[in-house]
């Protein structure tokens, strides 16, 4: 099974256009086909970042997406890396792929190192499809 980090821009995605790539994503770890990993800190992110009032998603839901990461994932601390971020906060979903062996699925690609293990939702929508 594949594991996955989904970055926040992928949740709030998600949410945004419910039949879009990001959806999409979320749907194949509601139906248990792949691994979500997460940390503490990523929750927080998440959940910070999903009642920004700007976005205007429902308490619903986004105890629905919440809940549903705690249900169908899996909770690690990971090690921190050193490699420069332009972006701190970015470093989360890095490390915590890096320590699941997991593919990072964000929208930010320029975010982030150059590696094969971070793509975009429609990138590792395509790589499924060639499995």
């Amino acid at each position: 099974m594949f594991r996955v980090v989904i970055d926040t821009n992928v949740a709030v995605s998600a949410l945004i256009t419910p039949h879009g790539n990001a959806a999409k994503i979320l749907d194949l770890i509601a139906d248990n086909k792949l691994k979500v990993c997460y940390s503490e800190l990523i929750q927080a992110e998440y959940i910070r970042v999903l009642s920004r009032p700007r976005f205007n998603f429902s308490a619903e839901d986004q105890g629905y997406f919440i809940k549903g990461i705690r249900r169908f994932g899996m909770s690690i601390e990971p090690m921190v890396s050193t490699i420069p971020f332009r972006d701190e906060s970015d470093r989360i979903f890095y490390d915590v792929a890096k320590f699941c062996n997991a593919t990072l699925i964000t929208g930010n690609i320029r975010h982030y190192p150059t590696e094969p293990n971070i793509v975009t939702p429609a990138e590792f929508l395509r790589l499924l499809e060639e499995r």
